[in-house]
């Protein structure tokens, strides 16, 4: 007899603030981080009022971590200490690795229209927090993406897709959290068993239209946290996008203070020395 993943918990984000005042929903975050492992916060934000984003993110820092910043429509401008320089437009994707530490703008560069996306940290493993930081950005086109035999379409921006008809590697790769990140477009009646291992936490955001996951009922905006181990079966009568979110746990202490995420209160507190002395960055 076949397992299923079991929905065990559903999520409705937070109206928050961030970077300048930027207006965004905080769909997980803060206390309880354990349960997400290995990702730290998701954000969505769109608006197409430019007073809840023009003001962007001024340059701040970030340790241990790695941020994925996923564009749906509208294009912002990161620029980091390290001299990267790069327009996430729609469709695109940031995947920046703060690791020792990294200090980065992300600016609007429209003064009008909409403006909609997400960013999600992912954890790193406490053997690479204080590693060589890094940053690249995917264009569109660097993003692989394709169309079920039921009519899915999928773009596979982390991890590896498997359907059990067609496989396909996501833009990026990582050894410790093997993260699987997918947007999943879901026409009216059509349906999706993507495969997945077990152990790994799977996480299902329903950003647009309604979702049933083996046999529970998943609204717009809510996030469904699934069981560990077993098969997923979704579908959707009405139509649905979908983010696909899953990650191998990482079962380490998680500590984290703004933008630092360490293992420890006294890891911490380092990184707010360091960043007082200005050698966050500094090897």
């Amino acid at each position: 007899m076949t397992q299923f993943r079991q929905v065990v918990s559903q999520h409705i984000g937070q109206a928050a603030s961030d970077g300048a005042g930027v207006r965004l929903t905080r769909v997980i975050g803060g206390a309880g981080l354990e349960r997400f492992d290995p990702f730290l916060m998701l954000d969505e934000f769109g608006s197409d009022n430019p007073d809840d984003y023009i003001a962007g993110f001024p340059p701040h820092p970030h340790r241990g971590f790695e941020t994925i910043t996923y564009m749906l429509e509208g294009r912002m401008r990161h620029e980091d200490h390290l001299g990267n320089v790069g327009l996430l437009e729609s469709g695109g994707v940031q995947w920046m690795t703060a690791a020792r530490g990294i200090i980065h703008s992300e600016m609007p560069e429209q003064q009008e229209g909409v403006m909609r996306g997400f960013q999600l940290w992912l954890n790193l493993p406490a053997q690479d927090k204080l590693g060589t930081p890094g940053y690249r950005d995917y264009a569109p086109t660097e993003i692989p993406r394709l169309t079920t035999a039921d009519g899915v379409a999928v773009t596979v921006i982390a991890g590896h897709f498997d359907d059990g008809q067609v496989q396909q590697a996501g833009a990026v790769q990582r050894p410790h959290t093997q993260p699987q990140l997918f947007d999943l477009q879901l026409p009216a009646g059509s349906r999706l068993a993507p495969r997945l291992a077990d152990g790994q936490r799977v996480m299902l955001y329903v950003y647009e239209g309604e979702l049933a996951v083996n046999g529970h009922s998943v609204a717009s905006s809510r996030l469904a946290r699934l069981s560990d181990k077993g098969a997923i079966e979704m579908g959707s009568v009405s139509g649905a996008r979908v983010l696909l979110i899953a990650g191998t746990p990482l079962h380490e202490p998680i500590v984290q203070y703004g933008p630092f995420v360490m293992n420890s209160r006294e890891e911490i507190e380092q990184a707010l020395r360091d960043f007082r002395d200005g050698v966050l960055t500094e090897a």
